[in-house]
């Protein structure tokens, strides 16, 4: 059963429309406003909160803390600075992707980790042996994302100091409200943006702090159906849309490199620690890389047209980015799939990553995407393009 997250009882009273989605256990508005295209809005011109609560968080402390995640994460944790954050996958054995998540060096030997799956397991069982202590925090810390233009007006009244200088992906503890709340230079909206974490007990306080002084500046709750546009937009992957996860693959080819989802750039072969898949993205590197490649899809917007022209409607795009994967072709041939697709309000195109066949990720090339009308199953022409979609 669903429960609600520490920011639920403010929530709850401005979901009049009672749309709730369920994340990691949790209940997670789809949308507040009586239209997503609102929410979205407020994130691209104003500003907006997202609870991100359902991440999972661990905290790694003790001697051999950075040991362990270089360890476990393809990144080199031993080189990151205090007060530093990065964005790294880990990998099973295979080198199969098994999570995505941030990793924050809070002190010398304490570091957070976020986490979208369970991942206190696999990062116990890698572990052995040395000296380090694995929490986990979930519970007790409430994550809120103040995300949009004119998010540092808002953090700056809140909290009355001068954020001009925090820089991406960097960390600075702060109060608001009289909580303590650590505050991370980062979001998945492609916008600017702050993530705050905050003890469990005062979230509530820090909610109607924002929206007290954020009023000036349009503040508006946003859903996960906003969010989920802003970060395709931003040609950001998520788990169980772009790759599954190698915990939860039940057959080989559902499992994914960092390769293969448009990670590699973030494995790190020449740092000092022997991270897990290591040996595998090796071998996979020398054979020539992986079999697919993740590219970025701009569909034809007549050729969309056009099929709803023959049911003589006029285009219905749905307003939410469509995640089940429809086939990808070339000169009628399958040659991969395409996932999370969807209309970008700001690009105004329609867009969608592509896990396609080795020798079709350069830019220009021409392939084909499945499209549905009144049940009519088409094709559509799209062409491959550069990511993200949108770079603000």
């Amino acid at each position: 059963m669903s429960v609600g997250t520490a920011f639920f009882e403010r929530q709850r009273a401005l979901n009049a429309k009672l749309s709730w989605g369920e994340w990691s256990g949790y209940h997670a508005a789809a949308v507040f406003a009586d239209s997503v295209d609102i929410e979205y809005n407020a994130i691209r011109e104003a500003a907006a909160v997202i609870d991100v609560t359902p991440l999972y968080k661990y905290e790694v402390t003790g001697r051999d803390a950075a040991a362990l995640l270089d360890r476990v994460v393809t990144r080199d944790v031993s080189s990151v600075e205090v007060d530093q954050v990065i964005y790294t996958p880990w990998c099973d054995e295979e080198g199969k992707v098994i999570d995505d998540g941030t990793v924050t060096r809070l002190a010398t030997a304490r570091f957070r980790v976020t986490a979208a799956d369970p991942s206190y397991r696999w990062f116990s069982l890698n572990a052995t042996g040395l000296d380090v202590e694995i929490e986990d925090i979930s519970e007790r810390t409430a994550g809120l994302a103040l995300q949009g233009r004119l998010s540092r007006e808002v953090l700056e009244a809140a909290t009355g100091g001068d954020w001009s200088d925090l820089r991406y992906f960097r960390r600075r503890p702060s109060t608001i409200a009289g909580v303590d709340v650590d505050v991370t230079r980062t979001g998945y909206t492609g916008d600017r943006g702050y993530e705050l974490w905050i003890p469990a007990e005062g979230a509530l306080p820090v909610w109607d702090r924002i929206f007290e002084v954020g009023a000036d500046q349009g503040i508006r709750p946003a859903g996960i159906s906003a969010l989920d546009i802003c970060r395709l937009e931003a040609s950001l992957i998520l788990i169980e849309a772009e790759y599954t996860s190698a915990r939860h693959a039940f057959a080989p080819e559902l499992k994914y490199s960092p390769f293969e989802v448009g990670l590699g750039r973030l494995v790190k072969f020449d740092k000092g620690a022997e991270f897990t898949g290591r040996r595998a993205l090796l071998a996979e590197r020398e054979a020539g890389g992986p079999a697919r490649r993740l590219v970025g899809l701009e569909l034809d917007w007549l050729a969309i047209e056009a099929m709803y022209a023959r049911h003589g409607l006029a285009p219905q795009v749905s307003a939410h980015v469509q995640r089940s994967p429809v086939p990808v072709s070339r000169e009628g041939t399958q040659v991969g799939r395409a996932t999370s697709v969807g209309w970008g309000p700001t690009i105004k195109k329609m867009v969608g990553f592509g896990s396609v066949s080795k020798g079709l990720e350069e830019l220009g090339t021409r392939l084909s995407v499945e499209w549905t009308v009144e049940g009519e199953r088409g094709r559509v022409g799209a062409t491959v393009v550069p990511m993200p979609f949108l770079d603000l």
